[in-house]
Order: C-alpha cells, then sequence, then structure tokens
C-alpha cells in the first residue's frame, strides 16, 4: 500500500492537541483504507507532519478533510534504507 507524507501549516497547537486532532483522525480513517501511522509537531514553525498508508493520495487528504483539518501539503513517498 502506498505510503504518504503530509504538512499542515500554520498548527500553532500543544503536543495535547495534536493528539487530540490525530484521534479525530483515527475515527475518520475507519472503512476508509487509510491508516495514519504518525505524526510530528515542529512547534516553533508551526507546522504537523503526518505519515499515513493508503490505497490513494485522495483518500489519504479525504480523512483529514473529514476530522476537519485539510492538509496545505501531500506527498506519496517511499522509505529508504
Amino acid at each position: 500500500m502506498p505510503t504518504f507524507m503530509d504538512v499542515h501549516d500554520g498548527m500553532h497547537v500543544t503536543l495535547q492537541e495534536l493528539m487530540g486532532a490525530h484521534k479525530k483522525d483515527l475515527e475518520a480513517q475507519k472503512g476508509t483504507g487509510v491508516e495514519y501511522v504518525r505524526y510530528w509537531l515542529d512547534s516553533k514553525a508551526g507546522k504537523v507532519f503526518c505519515l499515513a498508508k493508503g490505497p490513494n493520495k485522495e483518500a489519504v487528504a479525504a480523512v483529514h478533510m473529514k476530522a476537519g483539518h485539510p492538509a496545505t501539503e501531500l506527498y506519496e513517498v517511499s522509505e529508504g534504507q
């Protein structure tokens, strides 16, 4: 299954708030074939990065939209060795 990394700009949130947003993703992903795996916060830059697996870019983006926090950028990525 393809892997995706997305970026959210302007996310001046605490780690606690980000954990709550991730819980919304986990609820929104049910039945979509998308799995949000990890997330990172750069609090100084106001950016959040999310790693997800899913059937395609559109499905991954739709989960964030449903959860209420669409990504600014979304990339299909390959893991290095």
